[in-house]
């Protein structure tokens, strides 16, 4: 038995689940649920059958409370609880958020992120929770509560398919005026269900719009109805002859769809901190900040709200802030985007202090969490408490990802410099001097499984010429092509080596100003060098030439002052044991000059000649380093329309990552660009998104953040680690589109069975064997033949269409039952009468269609195309009104 309903205003801990935890009032989260969702019905809460999760009736408002399945692990995980807003919802179910998302906050407990969504314009996590799509249908629930009828093949509907992770389809006009060339449409007739692709969809559209197909035939039919796709008009004369017997011949060409108004990421990038509170009846909004936002802004007696450039609107509720102000939350939010002129739809989250989404999280500069003290260490510090295992790294590859190491760095080495747009090998014994003002490749090659796997690291110096950076990457995609593409490809800075590229030299990375290092044939070198050696051990460790100056030392660090005689080895009063063990191993590679030991404050007058005197230094100790509470985000990349726009896939999985996709993993200290094995074409963009990405966003990221270049099936453990689970084998058994497409031609007797159906007007809720059925039958012949001699006078059809039919005979067969003309039957014997009452051969379901054409006019005040021209739940209304229900 489904679960009571609740009213709005009385939810009760323990009654909001249909399995509850009686004794502490939450969720079951020990089931293997993790979404819960109710539809508001009356004012009242009513559990949706988890059949019918995915779909909405516009006419309501529902709750979606998601419980994520590590929430046992890690008891800090937030739950998101929302509130999603039909576009046809009645005010009185639209202004009930505030009040009841608190009443039903407090009965969970808890760590909960509230959302307000509204339909077509739901947030990236709300749209994650449905893989197989989201169907918003017309109209409200009917009173039987049936969100979903499985197994009814009566069924006619139109739906049109958008998205690209975040699939939703929309049920629309039975009609072509509803087509476009772009998007996919649904036409389900019950027992076959024909996907219609526009001639301008892309290969990706395609294949997710026949995932949502497979879906609804799964849930709905019971994978008992027969899918079908029109790719080419011209090819599918069979299912063209379907579509066009219940949407008529199509007349005139196609329109171009709607483009979808999404923002780009530098609208999303204008970010403002606004402080809220109530004086008097006054709501008083300051703003305190735009970005890049620093997370000690946020005071925790106080509520804020943080603008996304009208894209979200943000409300954090410090944990010491009034009762008052807590409670109001959505309501000033809501004021707020009026007062702003943002759209109605625009969606706002609501959090606590503490249980931040990551989303939120990333809009600021840094964010520390409660446990960041116990976790204060980045990867440098783990490589120093975790001994590096080649097998650990490959079997437990979210240990790669935090240490960002594909393996011990124990492979090979092979080393080139960029010049004259040519890469020039680099001697063995050169390797890790590299010059500031250059472009160099180093190709790194490992084992792994026994198969031989490719890193190839781009590396740029800071003062390298544009010329030269696109003969890098020129260079680049050649190395590529020679290891068959079976590489992976990351973008290096000078400055931001990753911890892997530090350790493939053994601790003896130097980078020299100017020609220098290998390549000084014929340059002198300046009588005076001074290099900054940072690092613990040979896993980190990275020197750097700097001006020659004594402003350039720092008391926590090693320097090494090379002259023409002697080389001065100054060890800084805050470096470590490890620091000065380091640095004394790398000293042979920069000068072979004897070398004298110097502390800070005993310098002999010779070490500050050379530097030019003295001069004021960094004395003060260095803070510990700041580990950010950030979360990896996965998004979707599309420049189609112009901008980048890249749409989060939350609670991601291996399942989210396409061939045609091209998608963004941002690691925080890394960025990932996974390219699918059909999106090849926007290689050379990938890394441009990434730039613009970093370049972009809210929180100031460094631009020479790595951007790390995957292809599919070449994915390092640096990558994979950051997924809860990973296939190595999913690529080699996952159908692809022309797969499943082959594999819906097997059953071609369900395509026969309709089509001659059709051809010979055999339906068979009209039998041919009475007087009724012989009216319904010699009706709908005169109306094809009328229709047939329409299309004689009709405009011709363009190039690659098909000939076309006027609007007017769009009505399907189905649900639109053609007219019997003049010769109906008398309306005595229809209206109010129950169905064993009817005369024999008349369908139950659709008695007003015996009417003569003046006794519908008469009863229901319109035609009967007019009325058929109707979403159904209306006629299914007009119809209880007036007896024939």
């Amino acid at each position: 038995m489904p679960s009571p309903a609740l009213p709005i205003g009385r939810v009760k801990a323990g009654a909001v689940s249909s399995r509850m935890d009686t004794r502490r009032g939450l969720p079951d989260i020990e089931s293997h649920r993790d979404l819960h969702i109710w539809i508001i019905e009356n004012l009242q809460m009513v559990p949706v059958p988890e059949l019918a999760y995915g779909n909405f009736f516009e006419k309501h408002c529902y709750v979606v409370l998601h419980v994520p399945q590590s929430l046992k692990a890690t008891p800090g995980v937030p739950k998101d609880l929302h509130y999603w807003v039909g576009k046809m919802a009645g005010v009185a179910a639209q202004g009930a958020p505030g009040s009841f998302m608190q009443h039903l906050k407090e009965a969970l407990g808890g760590a909960t992120v509230q959302h307000r969504e509204v339909q077509g314009h739901e947030s990236a996590c709300f749209r994650s929770y449905f893989r197989s799509g989201i169907i918003y249908r017309k109209g409200g629930l009917a009173s039987a509560l049936k969100h979903v009828e499985t197994n009814v093949y009566n069924i006619q509907r139109l739906l049109r398919i958008r998205g690209g992770k975040h699939l939703s389809a929309t049920e629309v006009e039975l009609s072509w005026h509803s087509f476009n060339k772009s998007d996919i449409f649904l036409l389900d007739l019950g027992r076959i269900m024909i996907q219609w692709n526009g001639p301008k969809a892309s290969a990706a559209r395609k294949a997710q719009g026949l995932f949502l197909t497979h879906s609804l035939r799964d849930r709905e039919r019971g994978g008992r109805a027969q899918v079908s796709v029109v790719d080419d008009e011209a090819e599918a004369t069979d299912l063209m002859e379907i579509m066009e017997a219940v949407l008529g011949r199509r007349v005139g060409n196609l329109h171009d769809a709607m483009p979808s108004k999404r923002m780009n990421q530098l609208q999303k990038a204008n970010v403002h901190l606004y402080q809220v509170c109530q004086k008097s009846k006054d709501l008083v909004v300051q703003e305190l900040s735009t970005c890049p936002l620093a997370q000690d802004l946020l005071q925790e007696e106080n509520c804020y709200l943080l603008d996304q450039g009208g894209f979200k609107i943000y409300v954090w509720r410090g944990r010491l802030a009034s009762l008052q102000e807590r409670g109001a939350a959505f309501k000033r939010a809501l004021s707020f985007i009026q007062a702003k002129g943002y759209p109605s739809h625009t969606s706002v989250e609501v959090m606590d202090d503490g249980a931040e989404s990551a989303g939120f999280k990333q809009l600021f500069r840094s964010w520390s969490g409660p446990q960041r003290k116990n976790r204060n260490l980045s990867g440098m510090g783990k490589l120093l408490q975790v001994k590096l295992d080649v097998g650990k790294l490959h079997s437990q590859p979210e240990l790669a990802a935090q240490l960002r190491m594909v393996d011990d760095a124990s492979g090979s080495v092979q080393m080139w410099r960029i010049q004259d747009s040519c890469r020039q090998p680099v001697d063995r014994k050169h390797h890790g001097q590299l010059c500031a003002d250059g472009c160099y490749l180093v190709l790194y090659t490992y084992q792994k499984m026994g198969l031989g796997q490719h890193v190839l690291y781009l590396w740029q110096g800071l003062q390298a010429t544009a010329h030269e950076i696109r003969a890098l990457r020129g260079n680049a995609e050649e190395l590529g092509l020679r290891c068959r593409g079976a590489l992976v490809q990351e973008h290096v800075t000078m400055g931001s080596e990753p911890p892997h590229f530090l350790a493939i030299f053994q601790g003896r990375l130097v980078i020299f100003q100017g020609h220098r290092g290998h390549s000084r044939k014929g340059q002198l070198a300046p009588s005076v060098s001074l290099f900054h050696i940072q690092g613990t051990n040979s896993y980190n460790a990275r020197t750097l030439e700097v001006p020659a100056r004594a402003s350039a030392l720092n008391s926590n660090d090693v320097f090494l002052l090379v002259t023409a005689n002697l080389c001065y080895l100054w060890f800084g009063k805050g470096c470590s044991g490890d620091q000065r063990e380091t640095a004394r191993a790398l000293v042979t590679t920069i000068s072979r000059e004897d070398t004298e030991m110097v502390l800070e404050g005993q310098e002999p007058p010779a070490f500050w000649e050379a530097l030019g005197g003295r001069a004021p230094y960094p004395r003060s100790r260095r803070p510990p380093e700041d580990v950010s509470d950030f979360q990896p985000r996965l998004f979707e990349c599309s420049c189609q329309m112009g901008p980048l726009v890249l749409t989060e896939v939350v609670f991601f999985s291996q399942e989210d990552l396409d061939k045609y996709d091209v998608m963004l993993l941002d690691a925080w200290q890394e960025i990932f660009l996974w390219l699918g094995a059909a999106a090849s074409e926007w290689k050379q963009e990938a890394v441009a998104w990434g730039q613009e990405y970093l370049k972009t966003h809210p929180a100031g990221r460094s631009l020479a953040t790595p951007i790390v270049l995957v292809k599919q099936g070449q994915e390092p453990p640096t990558f994979t680690g950051w997924f809860c689970t990973w296939d190595p084998y999913k690529w080699s058994y996952t159908q692809s589109y022309e797969e499943v497409l082959e594999g819906d031609l097997g059953a071609v007797s369900t395509i026969s069975e309709i089509t001659a159906e059709i051809v010979n007007l055999r339906l068979s809720r009209w039998p041919g064997n009475d007087r009724a059925g012989l009216l319904a039958l010699r009706a709908l012949k005169s109306c094809e033949d009328s229709s047939e001699s329409e299309l004689e006078l009709g405009p011709r059809a363009g190039p690659g269409s098909r000939s076309t039919v006027s609007s007017a005979s769009s009505s399907s067969y189905q649900s639109s039952p053609r007219s019997l003309g003049s010769g109906g039957l008398p309306r005595e014997q229809l209206m109010h009468q129950a169905a064993k009452d009817l005369p024999e051969g008349v369908d139950p379901a659709h008695k007003e269609a015996y009417l003569s054409d003046s006794d519908f006019q008469d009863i229901f005040g319109k035609s009967k195309e007019e009325f058929y021209s109707m979403a159904k739940w209306r006629q299914q209304e007009e119809k209880k009104q007036l007896g024939f229900f």
